[in-house]
C-alpha cells in the first residue's frame, strides 16, 4: 500500500467467521497485509490460545498492528490485553473507558503502556457512548497523554453531527495525540439514522483528509473497517482498498 501509511483492516469486518486461519486468508484477498484483532477473533486472556492466533496470522503473512476495541475498567487482569499486544509485536491497544471507572482505569492503562511501550488509542463511538465528544475526549486525553491519546473512527466522528463531529478538525484539535485510525465512512438517512458506505463515498472527504495526513507525517495505526454485508464483506473492502489506494 504505502510506506507512509501502512494500512490494515478491522477484523470485525470478518466477524460471522469466527476461524482465524479464513480471516487472515480473506485480509490477503482483499489486497492487505495488516489486521487490528478484535475480541469475536480472540480471548485476550487466554495467553497460549493467543500465541496460536499470532502464528496463525504470521504463517499467513499478515501482521498483528493492534488488538481492540476493549473497554478498560481498571481491573488487574487487563494486563493480559498489553501482554496480547507484546506477543503480537504489535505496539496499539484501541478501547473504550466507562464513565463510572475512567479515572482508574485510565491510570492502569497509562502505567501498563509505559511498561509495555504501547500507545492506547481512545475509540470515538459516536453521540451515544461515553467518550464520543469531543470535549470528554479531552478530559480523558490530558488524563493519559502522551501514553493514551485518540483513535479515530471516522465514521462515528461524524455521527455526533455536523457541528462537532469533523474529522479534519478533529486532526488538528488532537495534533499529536492520534494513536490510530479506523478509515469508515457513513451516510445519513433524514432522521439521522446511519448505514455504512465504501470509505470515501459517503460523507467522509477522504482525499482531504488523507492529504491532512501525511502533511503532518502520520505513521500510527490505520485499518479500514466496513460492517455493512457481513455474509460477504470482501466485495465491499476490495473496494474500499481501491480507494484508500487513490489517495495514499
Amino acid at each position: 500500500m504505502s510506506t507512509t501509511l501502512p494500512l490494515g483492516v478491522q477484523s470485525y469486518c470478518f466477524r460471522n467467521f469466527k476461524d482465524n486461519a479464513t480471516v487472515a486468508a480473506k485480509v490477503k484477498e482483499i489486497g492487505l497485509d495488516r489486521v487490528e484483532i478484535c475480541r469475536i477473533h480472540a480471548d485476550f486472556h487466554d495467553l497460549e490460545g493467543w500465541k496460536n492466533i499470532v502464528k496463525t496470522y504470521a504463517d499467513a503473512g499478515v501482521q498483528i498492528v493492534s488488538i481492540g476495541v476493549e473497554t478498560l475498567v481498571g481491573d488487574p487482569s487487563e494486563r493480559d490485553l498489553f501482554e496480547c499486544v507484546k506477543l503480537a509485536g504489535a505496539k496499539h491497544i484501541s478501547v473504550h473507558f466507562q464513565v463510572g471507572t475512567y479515572a482508574k482505569a485510565i491510570a492502569q492503562a497509562r502505567a501498563l503502556a509505559r511498561e509495555y511501550g504501547v500507545k492506547v488509542g481512545i475509540h470515538c463511538h459516536g453521540g451515544y457512548m461515553f467518550g464520543g465528544q469531543p470535549d470528554v475526549m479531552d478530559h480523558l486525553i490530558g488524563l493519559g497523554a502522551p501514553e493514551i491519546g485518540l483513535c479515530m473512527d471516522t465514521a462515528w466522528c461524524m455521527q455526533i453531527g455536523p457541528n462537532l463531529g469533523k474529522p479534519l478538525e478533529w486532526l488538528k484539535r488532537y495534533a499529536g495525540h492520534l494513536t490510530g485510525i479506523h478509515f469508515k465512512d457513513f451516510v445519513f438517512e433524514k432522521n439521522g439514522q446511519w448505514k455504512d458506505t465504501v470509505v470515501g463515498q459517503g460523507n467522509l472527504d477522504l482525499p482531504a483528509y488523507v492529504a491532512a495526513l501525511k502533511a503532518d507525517s502520520y505513521t500510527g495505526m490505520a485499518v479500514v473497517e466496513y460492517e455493512a454485508d457481513p455474509e460477504n464483506p470482501v466485495p465491499a473492502l476490495k473496494n474500499c482498498v481501491e480507494q484508500m489506494k487513490k489517495v495514499l
